[in-house]
């Protein structure tokens, strides 16, 4: 029941008390009892219980995994529903963990982003932990010795451009070709099953972008596996343990599942919620506010002039967001973008994540910043990597309007939805 009521109070609750004092009359009348608020209305998602993939197998399906010899793709922040580590869950449960996997920021999630990650032992162990994000992208066959099945547990944050998507390609690719079955222990996409943005144009697939999918793709880390092996006719014995209790349309913190950091520079839900629109300026002269206080949620630049950004901005009144004038200061960025340098910049604060685009509020503000500072933003060769292909960079620099350019995406994602239909597990 506490659980009930912290859920209602979280989605339904918005109001405030208002106190009026009276003064001046002589025989003040005493102020009318209080009228008991009416209970709040329980939520569509008030009496969830969310089981991510890791509890399904421990508690459903342990006879994939007894009496195998188990290499665990992964990282620190991949829990359970009560928030201990799946690979301390896996090890109590005497699973036999032959070797570990880390993505890009390590095992440890402690890596800055883009640095190359070293092999090393787990902890207290002889467990090696094979960099995922080092000399190599993919498992080699000298790492795959030994290991009967492999299974991924990574907690995706529902944007094309994360790397862990690749990764998992890789590791369905190279556990094919040694005919190694692979299971990925799927978890809720956090900013849920909402589809927004452009298609990848397939020549420009990268490990910001695996498949021709959206920037805000929608799928989970098990559906885009599945998606993964039809799209690129993958070889591989592949099975996905679903989240028990989720479907597409629940918050996440309707969940009941703790919230981690996926990464040093996605701090809160909020940046996950932003990275499909803000990480295009990743590709531009601008910074994103890493090494700052909040990454992500803002943009900058010492040359920004931000008043007449900010009034291209607002005139388009985009729902859910809220834009202010901000100065930020990065420091150890690891972008090399303006380290130790006051920045003008741009914050959105998000109003309400139901009515957010965050791809369509990034190219208002591209094409702002773009209409205002055309020699400085310079958008180049890497903005074509995240966006999927030349025809953003061409139609913002063009001068396009904003939304004819979001218009343009929409037979494309179309075909998107019929493709990836009959790979969702989720309502």
């Amino acid at each position: 029941m506490k659980f009930h009521r912290q859920i209602a109070r979280r989605w339904w609750y918005g109001g405030a008390t208002l106190v009026v004092a009276c003064a001046g009359a002589p025989r003040p009348t005493p102020a009318p009892a209080p009228v008991p608020a009416p209970a709040p209305v329980p939520g569509p998602f008030a009496q969830s219980v969310v089981r991510p993939g890791i509890d399904v197998l421990l508690t459903d399906s342990m006879a994939l995994v007894r009496g195998r010899r188990v290499g665990f793709v992964t990282n620190v922040n991949a829990v359970d529903r009560s928030g201990r580590s799946a690979i301390t869950r896996l090890r109590e449960s005497r699973v036999e963990l032959v070797a570990l996997f880390g993505p890009e920021h390590g095992l440890e999630a402690t890596a800055a982003p883009g640095e190359k990650v070293a092999s090393s032992v787990y902890r207290d162990t002889d467990i090696p932990i094979y960099s995922l994000y080092g000399q190599t992208r993919a498992p080699t066959t000298a790492m795959l010795q030994g290991i009967d099945v492999i299974l991924v547990d990574l907690p995706d944050v529902g944007a094309r451009y994360y790397t862990w998507l690749a990764t998992t390609v890789e590791v369905m690719q190279a556990a094919g070709a040694h005919r190694i079955p692979v299971i990925v222990l799927d978890r809720p996409n956090p900013i849920n099953g909402v589809v927004q943005g452009n298609v990848l144009d397939p020549a420009f697939a990268s490990a910001v972008g695996r498949l021709a999918v959206p920037m805000r793709h929608g799928l989970t880390l098990g559906e885009h596996a599945r998606l993964a092996r039809a799209d690129l006719n993958l070889a591989v014995d592949l099975r996905v343990i679903p989240v028990a209790g989720w479907t597409r349309d629940m918050p996440f913190g309707a969940t009941g599942l703790p919230f981690l950091a996926p990464s040093p520079n996605l701090r809160d839900l909020d940046a996950l919620f932003h990275y499909p629109g803000t990480c295009l300026f990743e590709g531009t002269a601008l910074s994103v506010g890493r090494g700052s206080d909040a990454p992500f949620h803002q943009v900058g630049a010492p040359w920004l002039d931000t008043t007449a950004v900010l009034a291209r901005v607002r005139s388009a009144s985009l729902p859910g967001v809220a834009f202010r004038g901000v100065q930020f200061t990065p420091v150890q960025s690891g972008d090399a973008k303006f380290d130790g340098t006051s920045l003008l910049g741009i914050r959105l604060d998000i109003t309400d994540r139901t009515r957010y685009d965050p791809v369509r509020t990034a190219i208002h503000l591209l094409a702002a910043v773009q209409a205002v500072h055309p020699t400085q933003i310079r958008i180049g060769g890497s903005f074509d990597r995240l966006a999927g292909g030349t025809a953003l960079r061409t139609a913002l620099v063009r001068g396009d309007a904003p939304d004819v350019i979001v218009a343009t995406w929409s037979d494309d994602l179309a075909a998107y939805r019929s493709r990836v239909a009959p790979h969702l597990l989720y309502r």
